[in-house]
């Protein structure tokens, strides 16, 4: 999805909600004041919180998009997670607010005075914020907004309660008995796991999660296609907001490749990546040898102790220094493994009985995305 056409649907979502749960907080903060009914007035000022977050989610989309410059050369597309963060700490802010309204309800009951209209009036307004909360809600997913995400889910919560109001409004019409502020308390309960859930995701955006495992599985699907490269490892993908990536990688290729054959389909390459996938992509270079006897034997003897190790996932940029003899290997571990030096020190044991006396130049490393 373009860039361009991702901004408009997020903007155009949270318009809608704005002016969607503007008019619903009105309706139900005059209605449950007038009511007497902490529930209401608890769902009125949560709606007007939504409002309040689709605005940060529209702002903080428009300022993501402001083009790069001298200070910020790579964009400015993580404002969105700011944004994000701030929606989660107004939900959280909701919730406590609700939590504190709720209990004083409980401990000073209030005499309702609600009414079988006010009740239609909630039902009318849980459809409607059902479905504008899984439409937001679908909105975000689509765009890969985690603010759109967090506001959805807030409105589809918001019917759910809904639901819980109108079940205690009816049991107070006809039996007389106020559970009200208990239905309050655990409204404000649900809003505060959800404002949680949604901090605890976008902290994890800002301090960089290894989330980008369906990209990088594309990524080296495109690189090991592309005619010249042997294999691929050690990718690593920086996330400069929604869509806006910047990488490096490093491939095999053969070592007869002259550097104006390698230059000209890894630049290809490098094109086809920033155009499809927004990803600016660097590329090291390992040249290998794919065709003597002598370096294929030293790939089956590494092969085989790494077939033998549970917590080794792959090898890479092997060779032989023709001058030197030196023998150079990565090996990719899993997060599991902690004692790397162990696995040095048996991989060392293991060269040596195929190669007696080899200086060794092993790279222990894990997967980066």
């Amino acid at each position: 999805m373009k860039n361009s056409e991702r901004q408009k649907i997020i903007v155009r979502t949270s318009a809608l909600g704005i002016a969607v749960n503007l008019v619903i907080a009105i309706v139900k903060i005059l209605l449950g004041l007038a009511a007497a009914s902490l529930a209401i007035v608890s769902e009125g000022i949560n709606n007007a919180s939504d409002a309040a977050s689709s605005a940060l989610t529209m702002v903080g989309t428009k300022l993501s998009a402001k083009h790069p410059d001298e200070k910020h050369p790579f964009g400015y597309g993580r404002i969105e997670y700011l944004t994000s963060l701030v929606v989660a700490m107004l939900i959280l802010y909701t919730g406590l607010s609700l939590l504190k309204e709720s209990i004083d309800g409980i401990l000073h009951p209030a005499v309702m005075s609600v009414s079988y209209l006010a009740i239609a009036i909630v039902a009318v307004s849980a459809i409607i914020k059902f479905v504008l909360g899984i439409y937001t809600m679908r909105m975000g997913k689509r765009t890969g907004s985690d603010a759109l995400t967090a506001v959805g889910r807030e409105g589809r919560n918001d019917s759910v309660f809904s639901v819980v109001t109108i079940t205690v409004s009816i049991l107070y019409l006809a039996f007389g008995f106020s559970l009200d502020a208990y239905a309050g308390l655990v409204f404000a309960l649900i809003v505060i796991r959800s404002g949680f859930g949604t901090l605890k995701e976008t902290l994890s955006n800002l301090i960089g999660k290894s989330g980008k495992k369906e990209l990088a599985a594309q990524l080296y699907r495109e690189i090991r296609a592309t005619d010249g490269i042997i294999a691929a490892a050690d990718m690593m993908l920086h996330d400069y907001g929604p869509d806006a990536y910047s990488g490096s990688v490093n491939i095999e290729v053969d070592h007869s490749v002259s550097i104006g054959d390698a230059y000209a389909f890894i630049h290809d390459l490098q094109l086809r990546i920033m155009h499809e996938y927004h990803v600016t992509m660097v590329f090291g270079i390992y040249a290998v040898d794919t065709d003597s006897a002598e370096s294929r034997a030293l790939r089956r003897v590494i092969g085989d102790f790494v077939r033998a190790q549970e917590h080794v996932k792959s090898y890479h940029a092997v060779y032989i220094d023709p001058k030197t003899g030196k023998i150079y290997c990565d090996i990719i571990v899993d997060y599991a493994l902690k004692d790397w030096e162990t696995m040095r020190k048996e991989f060392a044991e293991h060269m040596e009985k195929n190669y007696p006396g080899c200086e060794l130049e092993l790279t222990i490393e894990t997967e980066y995305v």
